[in-house]
């Protein structure tokens, strides 16, 4: 069984559920294997590189509340494209309130994580079996995924270009004088925000990296 898993994670009622579990298999996590925010978690991961003792699993969540002091890598996407660049055998669990499986299969596709469980009724025993099955280098993406999407947006040349540039790493106060270049209206910022907040409720979707996430899996962009 895994010997070393560091849990991302910022709301503590789901790390004592996540401890639980990894308690069921055997695995221990002490405090140092257990951080709230993302740059807490790539500098563990750094630290145990450098003193050759590299982490075997990460357990991570998708999204993070905003804390203080601003964090350089904001959720979990971003986190796992850092940590794959200096380790790039780590194994990857994603357990998210992000219940869509097209955002679940995207994330295995562009980030090639290795399992995804759901924050939902019976994780704990989908936990399990994830961590189970990846241990034996297996895939796993929970049976407790949403499999229909019932929202629609149906995009513009417009909504697909903003969207593009956004995974393209662009931010959003970069996009107006590239819209302008491109002769795309409208091209102010406050149009733009509101435009990618229309996309995102029509959606269902709570941030940038679910939108673009979604938009890879469904060819949109």
């Amino acid at each position: 069984m895994f010997r070393k898993i560091l849990i991302a994670e910022d709301h503590e009622m789901a790390n004592l559920s996540l401890r639980s579990v990894l308690s069921n298999l055997t695995i221990t996590v002490t405090d140092k294997d257990y951080v709230f925010q993302c740059d807490d978690a790539l500098t563990r991961i750094q630290k145990a590189l450098r003193d050759g003792e590299p982490y075997d699993l990460l357990i991570t969540d998708l999204s993070f509340d905003e804390d203080y002091p601003k964090q350089t890598i904001a959720g979990g996407r971003e986190l796992i494209k850092a940590v794959k660049e200096i380790q790039p055998d780590l194994k990857v669990l994603i357990f998210s309130i992000e219940n869509r499986a097209l955002i679940a299969n995207a994330l295995f596709k562009e980030l090639n994580i290795d399992a995804y469980v759901p924050k939902a009724r019976h994780d704990a025993k989908d936990l399990k079996l994830a961590i189970e099955t990846i241990y034996q280098n297996k895939k796993y993406i929970s049976a407790n995924l949403r499999q229909k999407e019932e929202n629609v947006h149906h995009f513009t040349d417009y909504d697909k270009m903003i969207v593009s540039l956004l995974s393209s790493g662009k931010t959003q106060k970069e996009m107006p004088d590239l819209l302008k270049q491109r002769n795309m209206e409208p091209s102010g910022l406050s149009s733009i925000e509101k435009r990618l907040n229309l996309i995102k409720t029509s959606l269902n979707i709570s941030n940038n990296g679910q939108l673009i996430a979604h938009c890879i899996a469904n060819k949109i962009i």
